[in-house]
């Protein structure tokens, strides 16, 4: 097999960035996203403005295809995973919208590495993709795939649950769903958590597969919520403290 290139082997003239799989250079714009200026999705999609700026998220190398918010950084397994059929055969199917390939091609790799956990939050960035674009059957499809994502891996947490119920629900996975967020209300959840339960159980028995906000389970603030990143929750900070920080009145 062929050294990888290291990212930091050679300088790169300015403005370029020079991919950790393959070694070309290209142009990649920076992308510093705005502070979210209203609520989340249950499935914590963030809200406007980061929310249209999806296009942004990921940098993709013209060479090799290889996907990463930062392709200049690479896993040792990344070059394989690029390699592999499966990746090439995505790179090429061209009935997938091309922002939906960048995404499930980030999640190949995530996965090819272990990373399941992120691989399932990449799969389901597609399937907002869909949902943008007006793919119903790709958006189900690839919620079903991010579900199997998050179950394949370590145990889940409370914030990750809960998103998996989401994702059921608006795949119309109904008995699944309803089983799923069932069995996170018997654990005694805090409050804000149980009331996102108890709406998604109201949706599931409505039969409501579609997009609801974290805001429509919770008391309105006193002020609009604002969060600080697209992936809304914090390190270690977990879905009831992302609920507080966000809904905090003050």
């Amino acid at each position: 097999m062929a050294e990888i290139p290291s990212p930091g082997s050679r300088s790169a003239p300015s403005g370029t960035l020079r991919c950790g799989v393959c070694g070309t250079e290209s142009r990649q714009p920076p992308f510093r996203p705005a502070p979210p200026e209203q609520p989340p999705d249950l499935d914590l999609r963030p809200g406007e403005p980061v929310r249209s700026t999806m296009a942004r998220w990921l940098q993709q190398c013209p060479n090799c295809g290889y996907c990463a918010p930062d392709i200049s950084r690479a896993h040792p397994a990344a070059a394989e995973a690029v390699r592999a059929a499966p990746f090439r055969a995505l790179m090429a199917d061209t009935s997938i919208p091309p922002l939906g390939r960048r995404f499930l091609a980030w999640a190949l790799v995530l996965e090819e590495t272990g990373a399941l956990h992120a691989a399932a939050e990449a799969t389901l960035q597609a399937a907002w993709v869909a949902d943008d674009l007006g793919r119903p059957e790709l958006a189900r499809s690839w919620r079903l795939d991010a579900v199997a994502l998050w179950r394949g891996g370590p145990p889940l947490d409370l914030e990750q649950s809960v998103r998996v119920v989401d994702a059921l629900r608006r795949a119309e996975a109904w008995d699944d769903a309803a089983s799923t967020a069932e069995g996170i209300a018997r654990q005694a959840p805090p409050e804000a958590v149980a009331q996102v339960v108890m709406l998604e159980q109201r949706l599931i028995e409505a039969g409501d597969a579609g997009r609801h906000t974290v805001a429509s389970a919770l008391p309105p603030p006193s002020r609009r919520p604002h969060v600080s990143h697209h992936r809304v929750a914090a390190k270690g900070e977990g879905f009831w403290g992302m609920l507080r920080r966000l809904f905090r009145k003050g």
